[in-house]
């Protein structure tokens, strides 16, 4: 067995079966990509569209792709034609040209709020009040064609595991009231990486985005 399936096996017993396991691919090859393939995994998680485009291209199509980086609106066009989830919508002009576009190819494709959680300015997403304003709006009216199924959020990146615990919890507590409005749609919670991927499990995450645990550091 390989490393990198080895990896995945040693994950996968960590994880309740509830949780789905987003293998993060970005910057590795497409042999590496397969080596977790044979193992078993289908889902995998990029943040670059271009790169995304390519490897969609050229690898099995039972593949369920994730776009989990930022994304900008113009670059919508090379992965909405196949992607089978958004974690990373982060303004409301950004979920409308997703719909627009969509639309246009003839798909609904699921999409994830992100919501900034973490103390980094860098870090992108709504704010809590803006997340529920959205919510509010899409409650009434939901888009046909982008169908936001959840929420997204990155913890501070930090040794100080009380501060991620806090964080992942206030994202819980927002997706629980998300649940309550949109009770037919809600459904995933996007949180929790490499380094606190079991924290964000205990906070109850459903979905958990983990790449260097399975591919090794990045280089």
């Amino acid at each position: 067995m390989s490393r990198i399936a080895d990896n995945i096996r040693q994950l996968r017993a960590t994880l309740p079966e509830s949780v789905t396991l987003v293998a993060v691919s970005k910057f590795k090859s497409c042999d590496e990509i397969m080596e977790a393939y044979g193992a078993g995994q289908r889902v995998f998680g990029e943040s670059r569209a271009l790169e995304l485009r390519d490897k969609h291209a050229a690898l099995p199509n039972d593949i369920q792709w994730h776009f989990i980086g930022h994304l900008q609106t113009n670059k919508i066009k090379y992965i909405i034609p196949f992607v089978s989830l958004i974690h990373s919508i982060d303004s409301t002009k950004l979920l409308e040209e997703v719909d627009a576009q969509a639309r246009n190819h003839g798909r609904c494709v699921d999409c994830l709020l992100q919501v900034h959680i973490s103390q980094e300015e860098t870090k992108f997403g709504f704010t809590h009040d803006e997340c529920r304003d959205v919510l509010r709006k899409l409650a009434v009216s939901p888009f046909a064609n982008a169908n936001v199924v959840g929420l997204m959020g990155m913890a501070t990146n930090t040794d100080d595991m009380d501060m991620v615990r806090g964080e992942f919890a206030c994202l819980k507590r927002l997706f629980d009231e998300a649940r309550s409005m949109m009770p037919q749609h809600i459904s995933v919670l996007s949180m929790g990486m490499s380094e606190d991927y079991e924290t964000a499990v205990q906070a109850g995450a459903t979905m958990v985005r983990i790449g260097s645990k399975i591919f090794g550091a990045r280089g």
